[in-house]
C-alpha cells in the first residue's frame, strides 16, 4: 500500500485497491515517511498520550522532596512534615502546589514516608494447632450447640450439631433441651455409623468438658472420647477461628432450614433437618476425594465411668499477663516471656504428664515444647454413675 502511493498511484484509488479507508492509507504513508520498509515497525502504538496534561512536573517533584528533607531537618523548629506542611511552605514560596493527595503519592513513590504500613500474613491452613491435622492425615470432629430457637406453641429449642473437617459427614439433632446424656446418646449412636475420628473438638460447655466447680474433673463425653480411643481437643475460650468449621455449618443450617421454612412442631423440624442434612452430605462428597480412613466402632464396646481414664486430653489457650494458664481447673506457670499467647496443652493421662507446645499464627509449623508438668489425676468414685456401664446394649444406644 505504501510502495503504490510512492510510485505515485492516488491514495482513493489505493485505498479503494485495499478495501480500506482513505485516512488508513494517509496514517500509514505518513508513519513510513522517510524510514525504509524493511526497517520499519508495523505493531499497533498505544493511543494513549505522551504527556498527561496534569501530571506533576518533574520540577515540582523534586521541589516537594526537597522541601521534606528541609522540614525534617533541625533547622525546622516547627517539626510538621506531613503533605499539609508541605503544601503550606510551598504556598509560602508564591509556587502553586498540587494537592495533598498528590503530594503524599510524590512522597510514597520516593520511599520516605514515616507511617509504617501494617503487614498482612497468610493465614494459617485449617486444623494447623494439631500436627498432621492440617496435612489431612488425620481426621477431627467439631461439635457445637445452637440456641435460643423458639416454635410457637413448642416452646424454646436447641440444636446439637456436628461437621467432620476432611470428610464430607455432618449431622444436627434438634430438641427442646440437650444434656450430657443426649449428647452421650448421640455420639454413641453417630460413631456407630459414621465411623470413629482421630479427634472431636468441643468448646468449653459443661456439658462437654463437665463441671467448673470442681478441678480434676473429667466429664461423660471427655470419658466416652478417651475410652473409644478419640482425643478430645478443646477450643479456646473467646477466640475465633477454632470453631469457624461448625459456626459456619451452624449459619448455614440455621439459614436453609430454620429460617426457610415454618416448623409446627419438632418433628416436622427434625424431618427438614435431616432432608438438608443428606443433600449437604452429598454435596460435600465432591470436594473431598481422598478422605483419611475412619476407624469402624468397636464392636462388645462398653464403658464404665468409674474406671480411671486413659488417653490424651489437648487443651488449646490463650496464657494471661503473667504467663500462665487455666485447664483441669487449676492454674499452671507457662513462661513469663509467653504472655497472651496460644499454647497447646497435651494432657497426657497415662503418664501423667502435661506438655505445653508453643503455637503462632504466623509460622504454624513452628510448635516447639515450651514446658512439661508433672500431673496426677486424681482416682475417685464417681457415686453417681457408679450402678453399671454403658455398653452396646445400654441405654446410651439411639436406634440408628
Amino acid at each position: 500500500m505504501i510502495e503504490r502511493v510512492q510510485e505515485g498511484f492516488p491514495i482513493s484509488v489505493v485505498a479503494s485497491q485495499f478495501g480500506v479507508e482513505r485516512n488508513t492509507v494517509r496514517f500509514w504513508v505518513k508513519r513510513g515517511q522517510g524510514i525504509p520498509l524493511d526497517q520499519m515497525n508495523w505493531a499497533d502504538r498505544s493511543s494513549a498520550p505522551h504527556l498527561v496534561h496534569n501530571r506533576t512536573s518533574r520540577e515540582m517533584e523534586q521541589r516537594i522532596l526537597e522541601c521534606r528533607r528541609f522540614l525534617a531537618s533541625p533547622e525546622n523548629a516547627l517539626g510538621f512534615i506531613g503533605p499539609g506542611a508541605i503544601r503550606d511552605f510551598l504556598k509560602d514560596e508564591g509556587r502553586r502546589p498540587p494537592s495533598l493527595r498528590t503530594v503524599a503519592r510524590i512522597l510514597n513513590r520516593n520511599g520516605i514516608l514515616d507511617q509504617k504500613v501494617r503487614r498482612r500474613f497468610k493465614a494459617p491452613p485449617v486444623g494447623w494447632y494439631i500436627p498432621g491435622l492440617d496435612l489431612g492425615l488425620t481426621n477431627m470432629d467439631v461439635f457445637d450447640t445452637v440456641e435460643g430457637l423458639v416454635i410457637e406453641g413448642q416452646g424454646e429449642l436447641e440444636v446439637f450439631t456436628t461437621v467432620s473437617l476432611w470428610s464430607p459427614h455432618a449431622q444436627a439433632w434438634p430438641a427442646h433441651s440437650i444434656n450430657t446424656s443426649q449428647i452421650v446418646n448421640w455420639l454413641i449412636s453417630y460413631w456407630r455409623i459414621v465411623g470413629l475420628p482421630s479427634y472431636a473438638q468441643f468448646d468449653n460447655d459443661t456439658r462437654f468438658q463437665g463441671a467448673h466447680h470442681h478441678a480434676d474433673v473429667i466429664g461423660r463425653v471427655m470419658r466416652i472420647c478417651l475410652s473409644l480411643g478419640v482425643t478430645p481437643v478443646f477450643a479456646p475460650p473467646r477466640e475465633t477461628g477454632f470453631q469457624a468449621l461448625i459456626e459456619n455449618f451452624n449459619g448455614l443450617w440455621q439459614t436453609r432450614v430454620w429460617h426457610r421454612f415454618h416448623h409446627f412442631d419438632l418433628l416436622s423440624l427434625s424431618a427438614r433437618s435431616q432432608r438438608f442434612i443428606s443433600a449437604y452430605i452429598q454435596h460435600r462428597s465432591a470436594r473431598f476425594e481422598h478422605t483419611p480412613a475412619r476407624r469402624p466402632f468397636p464392636t462388645n464396646w462398653k464403658i464404665d465411668f468409674n474406671t480411671y481414664p486413659q488417653g490424651k486430653i489437648i487443651y488449646i489457650r490463650r496464657t494471661n499477663d503473667q504467663g500462665n494458664i487455666t485447664i483441669l481447673g487449676r492454674q499452671f506457670s507457662i513462661d513469663p516471656n509467653w504472655v497472651h499467647r496460644l499454647v497447646r496443652c497435651e494432657v497426657e493421662l497415662d503418664n501423667h504428664i502435661i506438655n505445653i507446645f508453643r503455637l503462632r499464627r504466623r509460622d504454624p509449623k513452628d510448635q516447639p515444647l515450651l514446658k512439661t508438668i508433672e500431673y496426677h489425676l486424681p482416682k475417685r468414685r464417681s457415686f453417681r454413675w457408679s450402678r453399671g456401664a454403658v455398653t452396646q446394649n445400654s441405654q446410651f444406644q439411639s436406634a440408628q
